[in-house]
């Protein structure tokens, strides 16, 4: 950035205007936004910027946004928000970054500090708000100590376990004069293994017969992702994913073993619990992959259970570990080229056993009630789009059908909340298109999902990004049906939707719009929005009835 004339006559830019350069300087890229008049003199700093700005409908669009760029970079994305309502807003993505570890930063407008501890007109108590769910948050009071309030909210995001930090800042500081130049700010470096934990690891891991290896969390790069795919090819490691985390590891990769989600490959679940060494890169383990805190118990536990995380204070703190590593995924990843587990391909059958069952576990959709088969959907978009296509999407039930049936094969090409927020997939899907433009990008959601954050279909208008969206549509809170239909057969209440015309809502902001009701049209309908060139948003009408890829409501309804 270049300081305008006009302010630096003496060689000292106002503090928005130092702010922004530095930023730049750390390396951002991209900023997301709701504009708002507390922090007016930072959107004017941003205007002679090199990073790009892209205004969203509402602060939650634009907090989600920042977390799918830190999510697929490994660096903190950017969000700008004003204070009070605006703030507050943006929750649910500082919410969904907090659980995910994802590095995010939110620069938020504060009122004047003479004003402050009046509840002032939207003033905001932040550190209140924001600090159960921030790695940092703070408040700068003191122009002349911006340069380490802003290091420290930035390294937060990334030192051990990454996370959302939130820094507010009070609208009369913003134009004051700040010291110049700045110090050009660094990440913080890689934590690395001991090099006696390696030693011992390796010892536990040549002893194994049956190994296993689940990869997860954040922190990852696609350099560590290709070289760790290599290691497990040389040796033939059967590799699972964490939740959400798949494309971590080709789908296609001989060594593949499928996800640990919700619906997860009973037969992988059996190969984990069965496998006597296993080692756990860069994830946590929690409820869901763990399979309700089930993988390992005294019973069914492993021999060996070595964990891998950047974050001490997360090893061993739900299941007793044999070793734990302190090392974040990628500099792990450049430390196995220094192991020796013997001979190549010692574990290769097992392998080949576990990708033959995901292979089977995934390859053809079980029939659906109704002329709409999501499964069918989910294979032919793995037949159809590139491996680098990036796919988002929020929460919902709609989800089983991806996890199952579509296969992901690149890096970050799968942006989807850990946590399972819904609202998620149509920001994400805007962050992925501004950061990845020459990438294909689908969202996915369902009804109520997408109305969530629907207004960001908008964004995707007024930025021209050529995304298709594809709204399951079976008129219903699915995920809650589901539920209902288990604990309470035959009561349902407060889960059904009238939902609009979502094409006419496609073609009322400017995009495509086309509707889906038989599984055979999709296709074509699919294929036109593609050539279309614009946003836009295919309506598949499903049945309620079809609630997960393996259930439908009357078996749920009938226990079985």
């Amino acid at each position: 950035m270049t300081i305008p004339p006009q302010q630096a006559g003496n060689n000292n830019p106002n503090l928005a205007q130092a702010l922004v350069a530095a930023l730049e300087a750390y390396g951002i890229r991209h900023a997301f936004c709701v504009p708002g008049e507390s922090y007016l003199a930072l959107l004017d700093a941003l205007r002679d910027s090199a990073i790009a700005l892209t205004v969203c409908r509402n602060e939650a669009g634009a907090a989600m946004m920042a977390d799918a760029v830190g999510r697929a970079t490994g660096r903190p994305g950017l969000c700008l928000v004003t204070r009070g309502p605006g703030a507050t807003n943006a929750a649910p993505g500082i919410y969904i970054a907090d659980r995910d570890a994802t590095p995010m930063l939110m620069l938020a407008g504060q009122v004047d500090r003479r004003w402050r501890g009046r509840e002032a007109w939207q003033e905001l108590d932040f550190p209140a708000t924001f600090g159960a769910m921030t790695r940092w948050c703070g408040e700068l009071d003191d122009p002349a100590r911006w340069e380490e309030t802003l290091h420290r909210a930035l390294a937060a995001t990334t030192a051990g376990r990454p996370g959302p930090a939130v820094l507010a800042l009070p609208r009369d500081l913003l134009s004051l004069p700040v010291p110049w130049p700045a110090r050009l700010f660094q990440t913080p470096a890689a934590i690395g293994p001991d090099p006696a934990a390696l030693a011992s690891l390796a010892k536990s891991w040549n002893a194994a017969e049956r190994p296993l290896v689940i990869l997860g969390g954040s922190g990852w790069s696609a350099e560590a992702s290709a070289s760790f795919a290599d290691f497990a090819a040389r040796y033939g490691l059967p590799v699972a994913t964490s939740y959400r985390r798949a494309s971590l590891f080709s789908a296609d990769h001989a060594c593949y073993a499928g996800d640990l989600g919700l619906g997860a490959n009973p037969q992988l679940v059996a190969r984990i619990k069965a496998s006597d060494f296993v080692l756990l890169l860069g994830g946590r383990l929690g409820e869901v992959p763990s399979q309700g805190y089930n993988l390992f118990t005294p019973e069914t536990s492993a021999r060996t259970l070595v964990h891998v995380y950047p974050d001490a204070a997360e090893i061993g703190r739900v299941f007793p570990v044999q070793a734990g590593i302190v090392a974040s995924p990628h500099a792990f990843v450049r430390a196995l080229g220094r192991l020796d587990l013997g001979r190549p391909g010692r574990w290769q059958p097992e392998a080949d056993a576990a990708h033959a069952a995901y292979l089977a576990w995934s390859q053809t959709p079980l029939p659906q009630p109704g002329d709409v088969n999501t499964g069918e959907i989910m294979v032919f978009l793995r037949d159809h789009l590139p491996p680098d296509t990036i796919l988002c999407n929020g929460a919902g039930n709609y989800a089983a059908w991806i996890h199952r049936y579509y296969r992901f094969r690149a890096f970050a090409a799968h942006c989807a909340p850990a946590c399972a927020s819904m609202g998620y997939g149509v920001p994400a899907a805007v962050a992925m298109k501004r950061l990845f433009p020459q990438r294909p990008v689908i969202c996915v959601a369902g009804d109520g999902d997408f109305l969530m954050n629907g207004q960001e279909f908008a964004t995707q208008v007024q930025y021209r990004l050529a995304i298709v969206n594809i709204i399951i549509d079976n008129a219903s809170y699915g995920s809650i049906r589901m539920h209902q239909e288990r604990e309470y057969p035959g009561r349902e209440v407060a889960t059904d939707l009238i939902n609009p015309d979502f094409a006419a809502l496609a073609r009322a902001f400017g995009g495509f719009g086309a509707t889906v009701t038989r599984t055979a049209d999709f296709a074509a309908a699919f294929r036109d929005a593609e050539a279309s060139g614009l946003p836009a948003i295919l309506h598949v009408k499903v049945a309620v009835e079809a609630i997960t890829p393996t259930a439908t409501l009357s078996t749920l309804r009938a226990g079985s």
